[in-house]
């Protein structure tokens, strides 16, 4: 068979991912074996495969890949969000570009343009994801406005509004005046970003007295309707009962008394602006005083506002800024840090806005969903974020589900006459249903007006592992009750409330059942100045160019090595570099099997039956730990211990071990079993690197169509013999001795040497003298019971180890170099004896510490016998 000397990934990774598509392999239909199911969190549909999706996808696929070989029937569920802010801003963005204007079109012709743009943009990262090896059931992709999820979101909201979930009311909101819309409390990040603490005096009528106020917003003095100081504030008792001028506005307010006002900050003076501050209209509420709205929806300067009408909100701040200065009202401007409102989507200054909105009660929905975590019917990976989690629940405000855009689930409210309104699936539900309320029997659809906003896009994905199986149209249906709940989810800890969360209220009050039962937080990748990666720092590498650069498995394993749940990974190409270094060593140690001859006649010799007995010994250890990292959660170090039975155990022990001599052939028996290995462990590796193993598991013995490495059987994790493994370390610690003396002695290894033990033959129990003969080049080994002058000597464990050496020994660096290891353990054993006779550790540690420590003792009491008999007998030379 002719094996290229290079591993070429970009020609693995396209024939084998078409292989897989045409072999129907990540499909799932309902079956008799147990299912492990995932469903992908939907990225946006018109987005692009980043590093963040990368980390993600990679770990989902290694899930699936590893369920589906360990027999299960695994299904990853893949699909796209519509997300409403970010996808109706690219597309009023493209609009611009054209000359065109949302507000120039109807709804209808927007959303046709957003349909065929989505059409034609959309899906472009599930095509990406594909490069990625992502092993999804693509027939079940699903979008969150296709028909059936559209249906879906549409009965939801009508039944919680029928349950008396669901409310239309004025609130304060967060408001983004870029995206002009509202956005829910979890959907606003604040920063620390520097400001100004404006002083301004207002005039009390029919005085020549001034109250000061400190504010950061001085373009929103022209809202302001009271000013207010605390009850208990000493300062300000004088004034109850007076009337206060507003400047710029010139507007009388009352001056009024709140326990909310804290004396400290500032003058102890507060402005109170209800139309423009959560806790200013808090008071407005309690002393009934109006609200005046200064700024537009999308953050410009209003009528209402009675100066600098049209004007931005921030060049309104400095237009407020000189007129105060200009009436003299402007006492003094100071530097000030301030925690600024951002939107998630679109990074604008969020501005608290009075607006009817639509509105989800949680606290009775949440109760369920907080229980699920408290008692461990879902667990959080890493478990650290119970507690974030748990407080997040336990202060859940009522979620805003309203949006003021176009692009997105048309909220089912349809109104009539003097601002009625019912709520109905369809416009002919609702007819019904007004004229009922109404008692208007001559009602038509064309006396309805539907809501014109759409629903917040979490709340279509809140449904998604429900709507993935078609769970609210068709309650029960096979889907559904096979892969529901599902097992696994893998996202990112920011969207632990937002998604996280509100899916498993969902499911409860959906399916009265989890939605799944582990949620595993990735971390953040990052730059190595732990920058989180975007393209505006420039700091993120094109996804699609490290895999050409680096291969599919290369990047995969590159994400993994350093990535442990919820903690950040620090990228640098070095990761996937070492990921194509590991892909290289696997594909060279096939190579280097596949080029031995194979002789039926010659017998397997000792060493090589001795290092079979012990891999597969490795083997069953490292499948345990693996097995058990798994199950943990911990992928990463699953990832290493693969890494380190191949690397280590298999090519650097095994292979070195049975590799016959130059152009010398190898036996029947060794070879057969070496390919069992390579076998077992291409199927260990597969999930990690599914390219490269199914390139060489094809390659290494003829296989059938319709064969494939993804479908076989991972091997089963066996009981293994300790003690076989425990003598194979002492066995390699004396090559790696013997390799150190010939190092240190310059004795090349054409130059057999022999060993003499310090033992008698009878005791020394070691069964792997082949192994040490073969590895050590050695002429033979012997066995005394005395010291043994003018040899080169090495201890392992409490067994001292002889080389003799032709050439004249240099007696004094080998005294210096023993009394160096004599004061080592000299100084390890008065650590030992402090333990020892510390009554309190002797009183509470474990026996079988105690036991150590005591090992630990005779040990090192043995050692410096043997070194100090050592240290004797090389004066005698």
């Amino acid at each position: 068979m002719d094996i290229p000397s290079k591993y070429e990934p970009a020609k693995a990774e396209n024939k084998w991912y078409d292989y897989w598509m045409k072999q129907g392999f990540f499909r799932s239909i309902p079956d008799e074996r147990e299912p492990y199911t995932i469903v992908i969190p939907p990225p946006n549909v018109t987005g692009v495969l980043h590093m963040g999706h990368m980390l993600n996808n990679t770990i989902q696929d290694i899930l699936i890949r590893r369920a589906r070989m360990l027999g299960r029937n695994a299904c990853w569920v893949p699909g796209t969000d519509h997300a409403s802010i970010a996808t109706e801003a690219k597309i009023v963005a493209k609009l611009k570009s054209e000359g065109k204007e949302k507000k120039d079109m109807t709804r209808e012709e927007f959303l046709d343009y957003a349909w065929a743009w989505t059409h034609r943009h959309g899906g472009i990262i599930l095509d990406q994801l594909k490069k990625l090896g992502a092993s999804c059931d693509w027939d079940r992709t699903l979008f969150t406005m296709d028909e059936k999820r559209y249906e879906s979101v549409i009965k939801v909201f009508v039944d919680l509004y029928d349950k008396g979930l669901i409310y239309r009311g004025v609130r304060m909101v967060n408001w983004d005046p870029q995206a002009m819309t509202a956005v829910s409390d979890e959907e606003v990040n604040y920063t620390d970003e520097k400001s100004k603490l404006y002083y301004v005096r207002y005039k009390v009528v029919d005085e020549d007295e001034y109250v000061m106020v400190a504010t950061t917003r001085p373009e929103t003095i022209l809202g302001d309707t009271a000013v207010c100081a605390n009850p208990a504030d000493e300062r300000y008792r004088l004034l109850k009962g007076k009337k206060i001028i507003v400047p710029m506005a010139n507007r009388e307010v009352p001056f009024i008394y709140d326990d909310y006002v804290d004396m400290e900050f500032g003058t102890g003076c507060l402005k109170i602006t209800p139309a423009h501050d959560i806790n200013d209209y808090e008071i407005g509420l309690r002393h009934n005083l109006p609200s005046i709205d200064v700024f537009n929806p999308d953050g410009t300067m209003s009528e209402a506002a009675g100066m600098f009408i049209g004007a931005d909100r921030f060049a309104a701040k400095d237009l407020a800024e000189k007129e105060l200065r200009r009436t003299g009202n402007l006492v003094k401007v100071v530097p000030y840090n301030n925690k600024i409102g951002r939107s998630e989507r679109t990074h604008a200054v969020i501005e608290p806005r009075l607006s009817i909105q639509w509105f989800l009660k949680m606290k009775e929905i949440s109760r369920p969903a907080l229980d699920a975590v408290m008692n461990g019917s879902v667990h959080l990976y890493p478990a650290k974020f119970r507690n974030l989690y748990r407080h997040w629940m336990e202060n859940v405000h009522d979620w805003c589900i309203s949006r003021q855009l176009w692009w997105g689930h048309r909220i089912p409210a349809y109104y009539f006459g003097e601002n009625q309104f019912v709520v109905a699936e369809n416009a002919g539900k609702a007819l019904l249903l007004a004229r009922d309320k109404s008692g208007n029997r001559s009602l038509k659809e064309r006396d309805l007006r539907q809501d014109d906003d759409v629903l917040d896009t979490w709340f279509s994905s809140w449904l998604w592992p429900i709507t993935a199986f078609d769970g609210i149209n068709n309650p029960g249906n096979p889907d559904l009750k096979y892969y529901y709940p599902t097992n696994d989810l893998i996202t990112a800890p920011e969207i632990l409330f937002f998604w996280v969360a509100r899916m498993i209220i969902a499911g409860y009050e959906y399916q009265g059942e989890k939605p799944f039962s582990n949620v595993y937080l990735t971390g953040l990748v990052r730059d190595q100045q732990r920058r989180k990666m975007s393209k505006s720092l420039g700091n993120s590498p094109e996804p699609l160019d490290l895999i050409a650069r680096y291969g599919a498995d290369g990047v995969r394993v590159g994400m993994m090595l350093c990535s442990p749940a919820g903690n950040d990974l620090l990228y640098d190409d070095s990761l996937p570099e070492q990921g194509r270094n590991f892909a290289n060593k696997i594909w060279n140690a096939f190579r280097l099997v596949k080029s031995w001859k194979v002789d039926e006649n010659i017998p397997q010799p000792e060493s090589s039956a001795i290092a079979v007995k012990w891999i597969n010994e490795i083997l069953n250890r490292s499948l345990a730990g693996i097995d058990s990292n798994f199950r943990k959660f911990r992928i990463s170090e699953a990832l290493m211990n693969t890494y380190k039975l191949f690397w280590d155990e298999f090519s650097g022990w095994y292979l070195e071990i049975i590799k016959p001599m130059y152009r010398k052939p190898i036996d029947r028996t060794t070879y057969m079993a070496t390919i069992s290995v390579f076998d077992q462990l291409l199927r260990i590796i597969h999930p990690f690197m599914p390219f490269i193993t199914e390139e060489i598991w094809h390659l290494i013995e003829k296989r059938k169509d319709g064969e494939s490495l993804m479908i076989s059987p991972m091997p089963k994790v066996k009981k293994f013999n300790k003690e076989i493994i425990a003598q194979f370390e002492a066995a390699k610690e004396t090559i790696s001795a013997i390799r150190s003396v010939r190092k240190e002695k310059q004795i090349p290894l054409k130059d057999h040497v022999r060993l003499i033990v310090r033992a008698g033959e009878k005791t020394y129990t070691n069964g792997l003298l082949p192994v040490i003969i073969k590895m050590g080049y050695l002429s033979g080994i012997g066995f005394t019971s005395d010291k043994l002058a003018g040899a080169a000597s090495f201890m392992i464990g409490t067994t001292e180890y002889y080389i003799p050496l032709e050439q004249a020994i240099d007696t004094e660096s080998e005294r210096l170099k023993i009394k160096a290891d004599l004061e080592y353990y000299k100084g390890f054993l008065e650590s030992v004896m402090k333990k020892l006779s510390n009554e309190r550790f002797v009183q509470n540690a474990p026996s079988h510490v105690i036991e150590l420590e005591k090992k630990k003792k005779s040990d090192a009491e043995l050692k410096i016998r043997s070194l100090e008999e050592s240290l004797k007998a090389l004066s005698k030379l």
